[in-house]
Formats: C-alpha cells, structure tokens, sequence
C-alpha cells in the first residue's frame, strides 16, 4: 500500500472513531409539542428538547434529516444573549430565538450546514428553537410570533 493510500485509510479509520456512535443522533433526547401562532394560523411541532449542557452541545449535529413540522427545542432558565453554531449539523436550519415572554425575537434561517460562524440574537432570550431550512418562511413565521408549550427544565 503505498504512502498516500496509507495516509487516507489512516484518515478514514480516524474518521470512523470520531463519528457518533451506532445510536440514532436523538437518542436520549425528550420529546414534547408547542405550537407558533403566526399570522397564517397556528403551526405545529413535535420537538426534541435539549436541557442538560450535554444535550445542548450536541443538539441536531449528525442528523441528515429533519422531517417538516419537527425540530429542537434549546432552553435556559433565564434571559440571556445566546450564540449558536453549525459544527458537524449537515442540514440547514432555521433559528427561532424565543424571549421569556414567548415571542420570537430574532429569526435566522437557512443557517450553513457545518459553518462555524456564530448565529447570534442581541436580545436576551430563554430558548431557540431549530427548524428545517427554508421551513419559517413556508410556515409564514416572523420576528413577534408566539411559542406556547410545556416548559421543560433541566
């Protein structure tokens, strides 16, 4: 086998190690629904929710699909200016910021699959919720819109 043949199954061995485990990517994660009324009506989720640090690390990273009408839910127990990234998550996704009062404060969507650039809120907010790409705009959700569900907590 020769030097550079060497170097890629190296890499690819690598690779495998570092790659999520044989479990789905959401397992162990809970599961809960909330609803967004928007101007066209009210939408739907089934949602994962991220509580423990681990889990909010991890959040969608891995996933290779995210079937419309589900996402995940990311919570804090106060207002806080929160940043995310796309490390390892191989979708598109959009980012609804949610105040404490339950109103969307900053929407971004489509965000770069596997960007490391920081996607951020300048409002202090106590969730984000993370929706398919190009999801918010098809649904008609927007900046004041309001999130109702069942408050989880670490």
């Amino acid at each position: 086998m020769g030097k550079r043949h060497l170097l890629a199954a190296f890499a690819l061995l690598l690779g495998g190690a570092l790659a999520p485990a044989a479990a789905p990517p959401l397992q162990g994660f809970g599961q809960s629904t909330l609803a967004i009324e928007t101007r066209n009506g009210t939408r739907h989720y089934a949602i994962h929710v991220a509580l423990t640090q681990a889990q909010k690390e991890r959040g969608l990273m891995f996933v290779r699909n995210l079937p419309r009408g589900t996402g995940m839910l990311f919570q804090w127990s106060t207002p806080q200016t929160l940043a995310m990234w796309m490390k390892n998550t191989l979708i598109p996704l959009d980012m609804l910021f949610i105040d404490a009062s339950g109103r969307v404060a900053c929407l971004r969507e489509r965000t770069v699959p596997e960007s490391l650039d920081l996607i951020s809120c300048s409002q202090p907010v106590t969730e984000v919720l993370e929706i398919g790409g190009g999801e918010a705009a098809a649904a008609g959700i927007a900046v004041g819109d309001r999130v109702t569900h069942r408050r989880l907590r670490p």
